[in-house]
């Protein structure tokens, strides 16, 4: 009788733990679910700058574009693992049919800064996106020196005179000496399931395993000393 609470304590547990360790593999599945449909809507075939936005609905929706990159540019602070910190550029485009939105271009290292990008006639393939970089923790841009620390669309639009609507670049024709796009991608997007499912699982084990070693033990010691 002794060990019946031990037992059924051990194997409540180990079933708590299992069953966690279960769910995060369901989200596993819907999470990947998610990421495949994100990646076939990037990759997917361009459609027209949307005149009535919904982010929601619109987000990683693909694009080509005609038309002129302008004067004037915002620049984002960014890191890449490649290459280390440096800014994003962010600068006005205007389309054929003469609507100026905000253009990501792409990636320049911190002494590029300031350096003369070209601009002018340019074809613009890429995908509409409403970045996420802030959060409570993230400092307050430096308009007046020019270094951003998230891509704030209100304000960029603001400060370039443009819509407040942005297209991350996969490329520019002519491509542009110096810049590096920086396209979306799902890379960015957290999937942590599989390691939280994985965590489950090997405390259940543990638990199970100390719940053998607590009655073997418990088991050994009511015997008594050998004779």
């Amino acid at each position: 009788m002794r060990f019946i609470a031990p037992l059924l304590f051990g194997l409540i547990g180990c079933a708590i733990l299992i069953s966690l360790g279960t769910w995060q593999v369901q989200r596993l599945a819907w999470k990947e679910g998610i990421l495949a449909e994100i990646e076939a809507r990037i990759d997917g075939a361009p459609q027209p700058l949307p005149t009535e936005v919904s982010p929601s609905a619109q987000r990683y929706q693909p694009v080509e574009l005609g038309g002129a990159i302008g004067d004037g540019e915002v620049h984002v602070l960014v890191s890449t693992k490649s290459q280390g910190a440096g800014y994003r550029i962010i600068a006005p485009f205007t389309t054929e049919d003469g609507r100026t939105i905000l253009l990501d271009r792409g990636y320049v290292p911190n002494e590029a800064k300031s350096a003369e990008r070209r601009t002018g006639p340019a074809t613009i393939t890429g995908n509409l996106h409403w970045p996420d970089d802030r959060t409570s923790s993230t400092p307050a841009n430096d308009e007046a020196g020019n270094t951003w620390f998230a891509r704030d669309i209100g304000p960029m639009a603001e400060a370039l005179q443009t819509e407040p609507l942005l297209v991350i670049a996969r490329a520019e024709d002519p491509p542009a000496p110096g810049i590096q796009p920086l396209p979306v991608s799902i890379t960015g997007i957290p999937n942590d399931h599989l390691q939280y499912a994985i965590t489950w699982f090997s405390l259940a084990a543990i638990w199970a395993a100390m719940t053998v070693f607590y009655i073997a033990r418990t088991r050994k010691t009511a015997k008594g000393p050998a004779t």
